[in-house]
């Protein structure tokens, strides 16, 4: 059973307001992947766990204030938008399950992905290098 709206809304709110597009349904996952294929995206698991509002959303935003960095930014919420999330993880395979998480792709292929077991006991500004270090290799111009 997803979580409440009301409950998830300021969550979705940190992300969606920094330029993040939500996607809500599997429809919406498959059309944001294919049309960036040929680009850099970054997919953002959500999640209402304490790791994600400590670190994983801090260290996401801080992470874009570096000059290279992804061109399509994209988040679903697990536990909220069930088929949307695992529409998503079909794209994260072989990587199991992990929410909060991290994907980046390049090109519409997966080339750097961090699980909760990366985020979990880690600082904001350790997964901002984190994923800084990830952007500098694969989105750079």
């Amino acid at each position: 059973m997803p979580y409440p709206e009301m409950l998830v809304s300021p969550m979705r709110a940190e992300l969606t307001q920094n330029g993040f597009i939500e996607m809500k349904n599997p429809s919406e996952v498959k059309e944001v992947f294919e049309n960036n294929q040929d680009k850099t995206m970054l997919v953002v698991v959500n999640s209402v766990c304490g790791c994600a509002a400590g670190s994983m959303r801090p260290g996401v935003l801080k992470s874009l204030q570096f000059d290279a960095k992804p061109s399509v930014l994209t988040t679903v919420f697990a536990g909220q938008d069930l088929d949307a999330t695992a529409q998503a993880r079909e794209y994260f395979i072989p990587f199991p399950p992990s929410s909060p998480s991290i994907a980046l792709f390049k090109n519409g292929q997966l080339v750097h992905f961090v699980e909760r077991h990366q985020i979990e006991g880690r600082t904001a500004d350790m997964l901002a290098q984190n994923l800084s270090d990830a952007y500098k290799i694969h989105c750079a111009s």
